[in-house]
């Protein structure tokens, strides 16, 4: 009998209960790099500023771009266009610093076009992405995302590092 009882501490359903199995969502920024969008998990994002004078650091590789003083907290600037082996940034007045908290660096800023949205994706509707592909841009990807007909390439984080990939 304690066994049975056991059991029912663990939040089973009852015998005739109905189970409801619950979509997972996901949180996404999305965000423009060029002419494409991708999408960073919301959970990672600190804070979004505008573009703001970056401080140049001497002998580092090209895409750290530099540091800026946010609120006194000294942040590294890495372009998310160079790191990911695109064109170089252009500034204009849509172009933002995503403010992000990554395991292996702690705070970073990443420059991006623009900030388009914040979306909500299903699990179903992300698909995963295999890293055979020998484009330097698909090691950055974790999945494609779907939303209303368009997709949404899913930035891998822990890729996006200060060091060279």
């Amino acid at each position: 009998m304690d066994q049975l009882s056991t059991n029912n501490n663990l939040n089973l359903p009852e015998d005739g209960d109905e189970t409801k199995i619950v979509d997972v969502t996901f949180q996404y920024i999305v965000i423009r790099l060029g002419e494409e969008q991708y999408g960073i998990d919301i959970s990672y994002v600190n804070n979004i500023v505008r573009m703001q004078r970056i401080t140049r650091i001497p002998k580092v590789a090209p895409y750290l771009k530099g540091v800026i003083n946010l609120r006194g907290e000294i942040l590294p600037v890495v372009s998310l266009r160079l790191k990911m082996g695109l064109d170089e940034d252009v500034f204009d007045k849509a172009t933002r610093i995503i403010i992000l908290k990554t395991e292996n660096e702690g705070q970073i800023g990443i420059i991006v076009d623009e900030v388009k949205e914040v979306v909500t994706l299903s699990e179903k509707s992300i698909e995963k992405v295999s890293h055979d592909n020998k484009s330097e841009k698909a090691n950055f990807l974790s999945g494609v995302g779907k939303n209303n007909g368009e997709l949404i390439s899913i930035l891998d984080l822990n890729m996006i590092s200060l060091e060279d990939n």
